[in-house]
């Protein structure tokens, strides 16, 4: 499953925005992935948690195709490792962190607030740039 599918993100702030004005709300955007061990079972073992960049390194070095839900409009792809396991990896990418920006342009939003932000992703930031008016704010002493 993917970690912040677009559809359940908004199904979200559609209830978020009834309840508290939009601009009072931060959305939280992940800056990470998941690669989980198959077959999942419920109260087994969690995935690990990866950065973008690393999961793209991760299907080149498995010989991966990575694929795109377009449901939940995020990136994830499928590899077999060492010990003949499959895994499915979700994570984010250009795109996917695109959609989730449209959302916060869409309703109004304040903003948004990262989680994990020791995980490169330059994508992130280049997306952001080119969508936003990015305003640094230096506080007053």
């Amino acid at each position: 499953m993917a970690v912040a599918p677009i559809n359940e993100v908004r199904k979200v702030i559609n209830y978020a925005v009834t309840v508290i004005p939009p601009k009072k709300i931060m959305m939280g955007m992940p800056l990470y992935g998941y690669d989980w061990a198959l077959p999942y079972t419920p109260r087994g073992e969690f995935a690990e948690s990866v950065g973008n960049r690393e999961a793209v390194d991760r299907a080149r070095r498995y010989g991966a195709v990575i694929r795109y839900d377009q449901k939940a409009q995020s990136p994830y792809y499928n590899y077999i490792d060492e010990e003949r396991r499959q895994h499915v990896v979700w994570f984010e990418d250009g795109r996917s962190v695109e959609a989730k920006y449209k959302l916060v342009s869409e309703y109004g939003l304040r903003g948004v607030s990262y989680w994990v932000l020791a995980k490169p992703f330059p994508e992130n930031w280049q997306v952001l740039d080119n969508m936003f008016n990015i305003e640094k704010v230096i506080p007053a002493r």
